[in-house]
């Protein structure tokens, strides 16, 4: 056991080195498409988010939600601020490419990353206001996504809402849930299980998940001047998420490191697994483009999220 939960520690550092090589096996190998693929995509994620969901509580959720504001704002943020982000850099740089627009719109739109809660703690940061986000954000967004998508979705783009709803709920909403319900049930004991061995097949799920959907998406993935575009259009994309996160935290009254910290993380990182579902499920393949590209940029942000605090801590001490 001590092995499996270094193992898992190890793993969660090098979170960025696992995204990569996910993508790169995904790039190489060509997995076809299937209905199989789809239901294997869905309970991959769902096992995700029930592991998470093993480390904490139904009753410190809602002990959470009676000073919920901090993690609201961040929602605020995110649900608000960022997709209006990526409308702008969208019909800035991407005016004539519809599909990747709407790419950078679908990914600006989908909840919070479980990986922040990691991240935050990490860093030393406020975990439960980043907790709080991401189990708020995962309870509503079965409602709120399929909202979001029918206003800004063209005509040409045919969803099935109910069939998403669905999808959201089984993938994110109930394996929360009972996650949050089997850590009472048990006494706490459920968190050593995803801390260890649960969080090793997590992150083998996650791995997965990653692989096949750069596999289904690798067709439409052709190295051009457009691509080359667009990875810098996602890399302002996903730094101004984690900017936003840090000039939100500015907002917040008595505001503390740990409290900006946790805004940081909670605004600037994306569940992209979920995103990647819902892209290769319900649109056109090449939407799915921009937010694979988000994969690679992420993880190597919120690393050095760390280092750039460090350093200018370290410049305010020697002022």
């Amino acid at each position: 056991m001590v092995f499996v939960t270094t193992l898992n520690e190890w793993l969660s550092r090098r979170m960025f080195v696992l995204v990569l090589a996910a993508l790169m096996m995904g790039y190489l190998l060509r997995v076809p498409d299937s209905q199989l693929v789809r239901v294997l995509l869905v309970a991959l994620f769902a096992y995700m988010t029930f592991v998470t969901s093993l480390s904490t509580g139904m009753k410190s959720f809602i002990q959470v939600l009676g000073r919920p504001w901090a993690a609201l704002w961040a929602l605020l943020l995110i649900h608000l601020a960022t997709p209006l982000t990526a409308y702008l850099l969208g019909t800035l740089f991407l005016a004539d490419s519809p599909h990747a627009k709407l790419g950078l719109l679908v990914g600006a739109a989908i909840p919070v990353g479980v990986t922040s809660v990691i991240w935050t703690a990490l860093a030393q940061g406020n975990v439960p206001i980043c907790l709080a986000a991401v189990t708020i954000d995962t309870l509503i967004v079965p409602a709120l996504l399929p909202l979001y998508y029918k206003l800004i979705m063209e005509q040409s783009v045919i969803i099935n809402y109910t069939s998403l709803v669905t999808q959201l709920v089984l993938m994110v909403t109930l394996p929360s849930i009972m996650g949050m319900l089997l850590f009472d049930w048990s006494g706490g004991k459920t968190a050593d299980f995803s801390k260890g061995i649960g969080g090793v097949t997590a992150k083998l799920a996650l791995f997965i998940v990653i692989l096949l959907n750069a596999s289904l998406v690798t067709p439409d993935f052709n190295w051009s001047a457009d691509i080359v575009q667009l990875t810098f259009v996602v890399l302002l994309l996903v730094a101004s998420g984690y900017m936003l996160g840090y000039v939100g935290s500015l907002c917040i009254p008595n505001n503390s490191r740990d409290t900006m910290v946790a805004m940081i993380y909670s605004v600037g990182m994306r569940n992209i697994s979920c995103g990647l579902v819902i892209a290769i499920t319900y649109f056109p393949p090449a939407v799915a483009v921009p937010i694979t590209l988000c994969m690679l940029f992420q993880q190597p942000i919120a690393a050095a999220v760390p280092n750039i605090l460090k350093y200018f801590d370290e410049k305010r001490l020697s002022c």
